[in-house]
């Protein structure tokens, strides 16, 4: 019987990933569809998957399906081929990574959700398929350039810091769930407007777009595919291209350029950055953006302190873990000072 979960420590798959040259493609897709064995459908999927070695990250819900994931170059016709060999993913659009170093992953992780986004919303109050209209990079293009639009970034600050559309509304939250009541209220007054809501990939835009039209937000799009697609189609069609710096993404990469720009700065020392790491020290693991010259002085570290931690033996690092729980821990823009939240 093929083993549905992986038993081999983290770590040691990191370390084979870095030594491994396989050329993969990283990618990602998602669909709303009702699943009614969430848990027989992903341990199928675990199966199909693992045997093609694709690694990944996989959200399973009786919504649908949100993917990220890795595949070897040679196994991607077979992989696609199997994807669409399930009924309701037959050609579902794959987004391709802009900038890829085949290392985004060094798992495949399948996990059943309650939800596919974590969104905080009442499905049952509001008609969820009553989306917001798709636009194509050229019609995203013509109704940013008219004054009565407002494009919404529906990401999190730390996703927005280092790029984000021109003259978009870019909310200072944490969570998605967060960023629905403080959008909404930013909007208010602008019910008529053209509001435009952008993500990485669109999923959340799926849901987002429904949510304001049940708000009374009468003209409401969304950019099909997200900033991914829209960099495709940028590059594709030789269109200008409207999004200024990086465009964020959750795996080992941290983010892609869409354009030259860098639009963030180093959070120890102020001057231009754009690269995400998370603090060396396990005991913080803290999210912040560090230029190369604070990453040799700090060592990877997100200050002094953590610097030091790291040198001590490792039994003094972990009783100093213990106990402590992180949570989501991340450089905060909108505040005068690094705080953990």
């Amino acid at each position: 019987m093929a083993l549905l979960y992986n038993r081999v420590n983290g770590k040691i798959l990191k370390q084979r990933m870095a030594q491994d040259s396989t050329p993969r493609t990283t990618l990602s897709f998602y669909q709303y569809w009702q699943i009614a064995q969430p848990e027989k459908f992903r341990d199928d999927l675990y199966r199909l998957f693992s045997h093609l070695h694709v690694l990944g990250r996989i959200y399973v819900a009786t919504e649908g399906i949100n993917a990220q994931l890795s595949v070897p170059a040679s196994q991607l016709p077979d992989f696609i081929a199997a994807l669409y060999s399930i009924d309701f993913l037959n050609g579902v659009r794959l987004n391709y990574a802009i900038e890829d170093n085949g290392k985004s992953f060094f798992k495949l992780a399948i996990k059943v959700r309650h939800k596919i986004v974590s969104d905080g919303l009442n499905d049952a109050t509001f008609d969820v398929t009553n989306k917001g209209t798709h636009l194509s990079a050229v019609e995203f293009n013509r109704l940013a350039e008219n004054p009565d639009t407002i494009i919404v970034d529906m990401r999190n600050h730390y996703e927005s810091e280092v790029g984000h559309f021109e003259n978009a509304i870019c909310p200072d939250v944490d969570t998605f769930r967060q960023a629905l009541p403080v959008v909404e209220n930013m909007l208010r007054g602008n019910e008529n407007k053209h509001i435009v809501m952008y993500c990485t990939g669109g999923i959340r835009c799926e849901k987002a777009s429904a949510y304001f039209k049940h708000k009374g937000f009468k003209n409401v799009y969304q950019l099909n595919g997200g900033i991914i697609e829209y960099a495709r189609q940028v590059k594709e069609q030789n269109l200008p291209n409207k999004f200024r710096g990086k465009n964020f993404v959750f795996d080992a990469r941290m983010g892609e350029h869409i354009s030259s720009e860098i639009i963030s700065n180093c959070h120890q020392c102020g001057k231009p950055a754009d690269i995400h790491v998370n603090c060396a020290n396990d005991g913080c693991h803290l999210l912040f953006i560090q230029c190369s010259s604070c990453a040799q002085q700090y060592e990877g570290c997100c200050s002094e302190e953590c610097r030091q931690t790291i040198h001590l033996p490792p039994d003094v690092q972990k009783q100093k873990r213990k106990g402590w729980y992180k949570g989501l821990q991340i450089f905060r823009k909108g505040r005068k000072n690094a705080e953990a939240v």
